[in-house]
């Protein structure tokens, strides 16, 4: 069974966990980071240098970083169902992807870092506010790609739609004024 070390308050956690759920693939989550520590012991840094999560175990075969992840999961278990057999649908998704790890997310921290995990009087609110207008502005790229199709790479739900969902989701949950993008 697949072995997932993380834990579900952790986007990227969720991201590997939400792409099990979607291939029906049963798994064990190791609860760690966080609120759990364990991630700077020297057992989970020789499976993840990095100590952060999620890291998953399958079969004898471990990998870390969300994205590659999902990649790995969807390539392995999914049958074409959420990575795509066709090459450009398949390069959309992975240039989706892509853009969630180095424009939406970045974007995004610094609001999430601020609002969630500050104490009221630590917050820098030129900064949280920097990050909202950054991140409206990623989410009107989205919004924009989702007027023309169903899911980000068109007709079909891959695993771009799962990297990108996290963000959005919490977005939405966030106390704070955004535009408004329909899509």
């Amino acid at each position: 069974m697949l072995q997932v070390w993380g834990r579900i308050s952790s986007g990227s956690t969720q991201k590997v966990l939400w792409a099990c759920e979607e291939l029906g693939l049963p798994y064990d989550l190791h609860n760690l980071g966080g609120e759990f520590g364990g991630n700077d012991t020297s057992d989970y840094l020789a499976m993840n240098p990095n100590g952060r999560v999620p890291t998953i175990w399958d079969g004898d075969f471990s990998l870390w970083e969300s994205n590659a992840c999902v990649r790995y999961l969807a390539e392995k278990y999914g049958d074409g169902s959420l990575y795509p057999e066709k090459l450009e649908t398949r390069a959309d998704a992975d240039r989706w992807m892509d853009w969630q790890q180095t424009t939406l997310l970045p974007a995004y921290n610094d609001m999430h870092f601020g609002l969630i995990r500050m104490a009221p009087e630590e917050r820098n609110q030129e900064i949280i506010e920097a990050s909202r207008k950054n991140t409206g502005g990623c989410m009107a790229i989205l919004n924009e790609a989702l007027a023309e199709h169903e899911f980000v790479t068109g007709s079909l739900f891959t695993v771009a739609d799962i990297a990108l969902g996290v963000i959005p989701y919490r977005w939405f949950a966030l106390d704070i004024s955004r535009p408004r993008h329909v899509h």
